[in-house]
């Protein structure tokens, strides 16, 4: 809103704005003007020849609008069913209203051609409602969002959204069908079909909503999804689509169906961002499953799948392998002195300094509490050996208080077990033996792990 704010100060007179953000409002202004004279040179070419579509193509492209409406609401029957995600509900509910409004409209479209030329003229009431409906709900969906950003009672909140949509619908319907008659294409005006200003009062409105929730996301400085550009660019798309329409004479002129396409590239676009969210979110719950939500390294569920792994490959080539197992000393010394949240940030920095120090083929994991391991593929005692003096060098020279430093055992495969059982307790046995042996070294860990 500040920019929008700024930019109307600018207009009023108010010259008091920094010298960058001048320059950004006079070309955003000049930039928005320019594109809408080109639009509407566009749609005034279109109105004065015969460049149009036919009855055909608009039968197509209504179907396959309704089926991208009827494969988006499915999807977002899914996304709110893992996430409780209102919004996708609502629109969910506005895209399958939607398409079934239109389904009927074209089922009635080879009755009204066989009337004759005048129906051409006509604006249809199944256009209009459908479009209003899905404005209408694209406009509850932001409130919904605004006012009630978490769900703390989802089924009351559900319900809610649902009483949303029903009351947005009867109003809607009603509003239309208490009309006297269907209006008329006014074909001596520069607006033949004003009435398709309403629709895209709304999805102007709609838009100026998602665009500023894009920029609050901005300036949060959080990542806004692809879902939410997408449902910017579906409510631009509608202004598009009734602007044109509001200078279509007849049906399947040139300006009709530039807005029927822009209508029907919307759903394609809806469908396509809720598929790549969808994919995005996958990935995350994907990541999660295996992963540590503090250090974001691999958690134990895939400490034992690359252990096994490793196992399997390591039987055929017949090359050995290691593992060490890491454990912080004075956790909980630091918990007491500094904070938990020292503490968990101790575990971070360690969990970094594996990541940035293993090689690529190496896995590096959290193993539970202040426990870390590294698997270590190809790789004798020797080398695991010089990998544990590297990382507690590296965390000795670390200026970050309070110092940090680590006990380390290793075990290596086939010499000390041939599963991850066995692997784990004898790196565990060796990381006990170093952990209570006073002087203990770097040097002697392969000794220990040998004798033990």
């Amino acid at each position: 809103m500040g920019a929008w704010a700024n930019i109307v100060g600018f207009l009023r007179g108010d010259r008091t704005l920094p010298p960058a953000q001048n320059l950004r409002s006079r070309l955003l202004i000049s930039s928005g003007w320019t594109v809408f004279v080109i639009f509407l040179a566009g749609i005034l070419y279109l109105r004065q020849t015969s460049i149009g579509g036919s009855p055909q193509a608009y039968l197509y492209l209504e179907i396959g609008g309704t089926l991208l409406s009827f494969c988006y609401a499915a999807n977002a029957l899914v996304r709110f069913r893992a996430t409780h995600d209102r919004t996708a509900l609502i629109l969910a509910f506005g895209f399958v209203l939607s398409g079934i409004i239109e389904t009927v409209g074209y089922f009635n479209l080879n009755s009204v051609l066989a009337i004759g030329p005048a129906a051409l003229s006509g604006v249809p009431v199944g256009w209009m409602v459908s479009r209003t409906v899905l404005a209408v709900l694209l406009l509850a969906a932001i409130a919904v969002e605004r006012y009630m950003p978490t769900a703390r009672q989802p089924s009351k909140e559900t319900a809610a959204a649902l009483l949303v949509v029903a009351l947005a619908v009867y109003l809607t319907s009603a509003a239309f069908l208490a009309a006297p008659a269907a209006p008329l294409a006014r074909a001596g005006n520069l607006l033949s079909r004003p009435w398709d200003l309403l629709p895209a009062a709304l999805f102007l409105a709609a838009a100026a909503c998602f665009r500023n929730r894009l920029k609050n996301d901005k300036d949060k400085k959080s990542s806004a999804s692809v879902f939410d550009y997408s449902l910017f660019l579906v409510a631009s798309l509608n202004v598009i689509c009734h602007l044109s329409a509001a200078f279509s004479r007849q049906l399947f002129d040139g300006p009709f169906f530039l807005a029927e396409l822009s209508k029907t590239l919307s759903y394609v676009v809806m469908l396509s961002g809720a598929l790549l969210d969808q994919a995005r979110l996958f990935e995350q719950v994907r990541s999660m499953a295996v992963s540590d939500p503090l250090t974001g390294l691999a958690n134990y569920r895939r400490l034992i799948s690359v252990l096994e792994a490793e196992l399997d490959r390591s039987r055929r080539t017949q090359r050995s392998f290691s593992i060490v197992l890491l454990d912080m000393d004075g956790l909980k010394t630091i918990n007491d002195h500094y904070g938990h949240l020292t503490g968990s940030r101790a575990l971070v920095r360690l969990g970094k300094i594996l990541r940035n120090h293993s090689r690529a083929i190496d896995t590096a994991a959290r193993y539970g509490g202040d426990e870390f391991a590294l698997v270590l593929p190809e790789a004798g005692k020797d080398l695991a050996s010089r990998v544990v003096s590297r990382i507690r060098e590296r965390l000795a020279a670390e200026t970050e208080p309070p110092a940090l430093s680590v006990s380390a055992g290793v075990a290596a495969f086939p010499e000390d077990g041939d599963s991850p059982e066995k692997l784990l307790g004898a790196a565990d046995r060796a990381l006990y033996a170093m952990k209570h042996r006073s002087g203990s070294s770097i040097q002697n860990l392969t000794r220990i792990a040998a004798c033990l």
